[in-house]
């Protein structure tokens, strides 16, 4: 069975990229893929800034996704490029953390505009890092989800689907 683990490099849970992220995890849930979640934003922000190999809590997150088949990297776009959160915790992975692993960013941004910035900012880490199989860039533009007055989100429906096509990429493999 495969395991999977989803990296939110957001700055809160309550933003747009949580519809993404309720959705990734929804899909995991239907096609029983256990998986964990790391909120990058959660972890210890000394342990992030400084570096800290040595911290447990890092030690705990970089442990799931040593054990994960599946990689899924969530991240919202601000100045075209990927958070700054998002990169101290890449920093503290292990060189070849992401070898062997299917990797699946997903990025919520202002406009289209800055679509590209998966291409050029954060693939290159990602390859860095070991990884060889990077589905291809689910971007959704800000406006395509929509908060509800129910704490919720609606996805639009162009946007979905394409994320559900992209996931179920994951079925393949």
């Amino acid at each position: 069975m495969n395991k999977a683990v989803i990296i939110n490099g957001g700055n809160t849970r309550n933003s747009r990229l949580t519809a993404i992220q309720q959705r990734v995890e929804g899909f995991f849930k239907n096609e029983a893929i256990a998986f964990q979640s790391i909120y990058v934003h959660e972890l210890p922000a000394e342990d992030l800034i400084t570096a800290n190999f040595k911290s447990e809590a890092i030690k705990q997150v970089n442990q799931q996704v040593e054990e994960s088949q599946i990689v899924v990297i969530l991240t919202p776009i601000y100045k075209a490029s990927y958070t700054g959160i998002l990169k101290t915790y890449l920093d503290l992975l292990p060189q070849k953390a992401l070898e062997g692993k299917i990797v699946v960013p997903l990025a919520v941004g202002g406009s289209a505009f800055h679509l590209l910035a998966i291409e050029y900012a954060l693939k290159p880490v990602l390859s860095v890092l070991g990884a060889t199989e990077i589905l291809n860039t689910v971007y959704i533009i800000d406006k395509q989800i929509e908060r509800l007055a129910t704490d919720g989100f609606q996805i639009d429906e162009e946007a979905e689907q394409r994320l559900t096509t992209e996931l179920q990429q994951l079925l393949s493999k």
